[in-house]
């Protein structure tokens, strides 16, 4: 929840190749206080059977830019391996966007939802609400 002096942020993946939320999908959340400063680790969380990762870490005071790294080479390896038990078939391996990175400004007492939108071989994210 964000504060007067802290921002925070959700996310949610929908996985535009099947029209259905991406579930367990890891994210880890990273935040830097300016632009020249190192990035800390915040910690991460999984994506829900809805594409939701409701329990990402606080940011803490000073933060002006968070990452978001998806990764998303587990989710489609899984999701490849469902695919050829039910029609085994030669498809191409391993993800084309192995991760995904975001990285975004923020400023104190804003909350920004970054939705997700994924499939094999493309992405897009925009600023939800």
């Amino acid at each position: 929840m964000s504060t007067e002096t802290t921002a925070s942020v959700s996310t949610h993946i929908l996985d535009t190749s099947i029209g259905r939320p991406a579930e367990g999908v890891a994210i880890s959340l990273s935040a830097r206080g300016g632009s020249g400063a190192e990035w800390v680790a915040l910690g991460g969380s999984a994506t829900d059977a809805d594409g939701r990762c409701k329990d990402l870490p606080a940011l803490p005071e000073g933060t002006t830019h968070v990452r978001l790294d998806f990764e998303t080479e587990a989710y489609f390896d899984k999701k490849q391996a469902e695919a050829q038990q039910d029609a085994p078939r030669v498809r191409d391996s391993g993800a084309f966007f192995p991760e995904v990175a975001i990285t975004f400004a923020v400023v104190p007492g804003e909350h920004y939802h970054v939705p997700l939108l994924l499939n094999p071989f493309g992405y897009s994210v925009y600023r939800g609400s």
